[in-house]
């Protein structure tokens, strides 16, 4: 891996990181962390294998959620582990735990212009940049994940996956589909992949509708309720409640907030935009797209899998993308 060394600066308009290389090339590097779907069994185990750190966050979590999630992780069934109640809190875990690893090779959250996070990788960034202990984050999410589940019974929401439509293009699509009921453009990932949440069958009229818009695709994805949708308003409220009762610091980095795609080092702010994003859109596409013009040429997504840097580069291919899943990657 090419070696680099980390001189940080602040510039005067703006907080930069600029990390030189030996060719004496300039980047500012972003630190991002995945959401739910990136699970897979057996993810962060090389981690914590390699690194004591990195095992004790597991453990921590573990603790905190008085569950034995790393055994899940690590050796159990895919299907329970997607359950969103404890998909969401084993992949912070997973991240937090890929965090370490870079800690105690001499990598830290300040060597980062910005933190970001897509949905639940929101918590993990805050986590990471010391907004949230890692014992809150993980009881937080838990409690997220049941309360998003809870909200809409199974069978009466779903999501699908918009496949060459801009997000405008699928605003219209599920507004038109709504017919009314709820349909809203939920993730905006990509400049072409949007995905739209709402009832069961307002969301199957938008996938009839995206082709005829001139889609290529569009797939009902696989999960159990509607998520960032306003079906998700009893969501919210149950995370208005336990966000109230946690302590929020200042950042170590700005985050780069999904529900506004600005960022933020408010802890206030930064509570009030968790509630919000519950029913609000994922601003993906615009939060790095944010990055890019405050000088970011470098992000690193932390943790499982590497769908996020598959979406960077479909945003803008101009930033190097580095998948941090693995003691091999650092």
């Amino acid at each position: 891996m090419q070696e680099v060394s980390l001189n940080a600066f602040l510039c005067q308009d703006r907080r930069e990181v600029v990390i030189s290389n030996r060719e004496g090339q300039f980047m500012s590097r972003a630190f991002a962390f995945p959401g739910q779907g990136a699970q897979s069994i057996g993810m962060g185990k090389a981690f914590a294998d390699a690194y004591p750190a990195a095992k004790a966050v597991f453990q921590e979590v573990d603790e905190a959620l008085v569950q034995n999630l790393s055994t899940l992780i690590w050796e159990g069934d895919i299907a329970e582990l997607t359950l969103t109640e404890n998909a969401q809190p084993a992949l912070m875990a997973t991240s937090l735990a890929a965090m370490a690893a870079l800690n105690a090779e001499g990598v830290q959250i300040t060597d980062a212009a910005y933190v970001a996070g897509h949905s639940l990788g929101e918590y993990s960034a805050l986590c990471a940049a010391g907004v949230l202990s890692l014992a809150d984050t993980a009881r937080l999410l838990k409690t997220r994940g049941k309360a998003m589940q809870a909200a809409v019974p199974i069978g009466v929401g779903a999501m699908a996956a918009l496949l060459g439509l801009d997000f405008s293009g699928a605003q219209a699509v599920a507004e038109a589909a709504a017919q009314g009921e709820v349909c809203q453009a939920a993730n905006d990932n990509d400049p072409g992949q949007v995905v739209v949440s709402g009832h069961k069958a307002a969301v199957e009229r938008a996938c009839v509708l995206a082709k005829e818009a001139g889609a290529k695709r569009a797939v009902i994805l696989p999960v159990s309720a509607p998520f960032h949708c306003s079906l998700m308003e009893p969501a919210a409220r149950v995370m208005e409640a336990a966000l109230d009762d946690v302590t929020f610091n200042a950042p170590s980095a700005p985050v780069v907030v999904n529900v506004t795609a600005e960022a933020c080092s408010d802890p206030d702010e930064l509570r009030a935009h968790l509630v919000t994003q519950v029913t609000g859109s994922v601003r993906w596409r615009e939060s790095v797209q944010f990055m890019d013009t405050h000088g970011v040429t470098e992000i690193w997504e932390i943790g499982a899998g590497k769908a996020l840097s598959g979406m960077i580069r479909r945003i803008n291919r101009e930033i190097t993308c580095k998948a941090i899943n693995g003691p091999d990657n650092i």
